[in-house]
């Protein structure tokens, strides 16, 4: 089996992952729209429609207004202990069942999924109980533990609501008046999560990412001749990625959009030999870079990239990687020349061989 030994550490193709590449917005803070509001309220299963857990002071003739609190990340520099409810297993996860395909919760990876659902506070409500109010403030998104609701819009039932089931989301990013009123159907219980909170989790968590992903850049070589602020915006544009043992990163041939640094793991890399079978041609792990070539060139994967073990890495797509990597082009096109001429050579031994 080809290993050629003196093939730059940075410098290898391939990868084009069936997971999203393309950077979701952050939820945080999402554009608004004031006149779309019911449609966005049913279609995001009509969600902000739950009243406050806490009283609302009443604002009899003036217009509701839509507004966000401004969180300042400069007061989330250290990881927050935030309030646990108490939950089983089982609990946990309906909770995390329910939220993982809502819009708001997609791109939240495992720890902050944890937080959020510790932070859930279980609340209990009668049959016959109006738990959001139409045209009331919101600050809660619910999900469903036990019981059914009604989801009704000018006194009509839109939709019903059962174990699993969520709304109030929008609740979570805006101060605006519910398009809708839930009400109990049965004795039910209800786990809610307030709008400070998660907004707080999601900010302490976007802080702790990036200066954890500024201190790994730091330690790739490639990038030590960038300026700490050119660090800085690639530690913001980076996407985590993970891939289990054995799991096909990208395949050669295939159109690049991306670029990947390793955070942790190795990388096995393969090519075709003349009978069409894959041979290893190097191994790269942490701090090292690979899917450049095909951006560089607008050329098809130069290899089969697999997993050893567990691969965690970070990946830029193609503007992104155009727009930030520019200080170090020269350095990539010239690793990427070694690389090519390496690999000539890996297939001239073979030859010999």
């Amino acid at each position: 089996m080809a290993k050629p030994q003196d093939v730059h550490p940075l410098s290898n193709e391939s990868i084009s992952i069936t997971t999203s590449e393309t950077p979701q917005p952050d939820p945080t803070f999402p554009p608004y729209h004031h006149d779309d509001d019911e449609a966005a309220e049913a279609r995001d299963t009509i969600s902000d429609d739950i009243p406050s857990m806490l009283p609302l002071p009443t604002n009899r003739g003036r217009r509701v207004s839509v507004s966000a609190e401004s969180i300042q990340p400069s007061l989330h520099k250290t990881q927050q202990e935030y309030v646990v409810h108490p939950k089983s297993d089982e609990q946990r996860e309906r909770i995390k069942e329910a939220i993982c395909n809502n819009f708001l919760f997609r791109n939240l990876d495992d720890d902050q999924h944890r937080t959020v659902v510790d932070a859930m506070a279980e609340k209990r409500v009668k049959s016959g109980e109006e738990v959001i109010e139409q045209g009331a403030q919101g600050d809660y998104y619910y999900v469903v533990e036990q019981g059914t609701f009604d989801c009704l819009i000018n006194g009509n039932k839109v939709t019903s609501y059962g174990p699993g089931g969520s709304f109030g989301e929008l609740a979570l990013m805006y101060n605006a008046p519910r398009a809708a009123t839930i009400v109990a159907t049965s004795d039910g219980v209800l786990w809610a999560l307030d709008r400070i909170t998660f907004r707080s989790i999601l900010m302490d968590s976007t802080a702790r990412k990036r200066r954890m992903y500024e201190q790994f850049l730091e330690e790739v070589p490639i990038l030590k001749s960038l300026k700490t602020y050119e660090r800085h915006k690639i530690a913001d544009a980076l996407e985590p990625v993970q891939f289990d043992d054995k799991e096909v990163v990208m395949h050669e041939g295939d159109v690049g959009q991306n670029f990947y640094l390793i955070e942790d793991g190795e990388a096995v890399f393969y090519k075709k030999d003349e009978d069409n079978q894959l041979r290893e041609v190097n191994r790269l792990g942490k701090g090292d870079y690979f899917g450049e070539l095909a951006l560089l060139h607008d050329n098809p994967r130069a290899a089969t990239v697999v997993a050893h073990g567990r691969l965690k890495c970070v990946t830029l797509d193609k503007s992104a990687f155009t727009r930030l990597l520019g200080p170090v082009m020269d350095i990539l096109k010239r690793n990427s020349e070694n690389y090519h001429a390496i690999l000539k050579e890996v297939h001239s031994n073979d030859k010999q061989s």
